[in-house]
């Protein structure tokens, strides 16, 4: 437990901080989670659609520091790959 008042305050803002982060994460999980399904079912047209709006979650959580930059482009890059691989 932090002792002084400063720590006491750095505390709080960091367990502020991991509730935005940790709300962040899920809001990626769900639309990749959409997404994989999408492209499992092999709806090419559905996926399409949804595409820009994973691509908007990956950009705004890498430009937050949720996830790597790199991390996010990797995603993109595969997502599209995904989608043009569907017959």
């Amino acid at each position: 437990m932090p002792i002084t008042t400063s720590a006491k305050k750095a505390l709080r803002g960091s367990r502020r901080k991991k509730l935005v982060n940790l709300r962040q994460k899920k809001g990626i999980t769900d639309t990749v989670k959409k997404f994989r399904k999408l492209v499992a079912e092999k709806n090419k047209k559905e996926a399409l659609a949804l595409l820009p709006a994973v691509q908007q979650v990956l950009d705004k959580s890498a430009k937050r520091g949720i996830i790597k930059p790199n991390a996010a482009s990797r995603k993109k890059s595969r997502f599209v790959k995904m989608v043009k691989n569907i017959t």
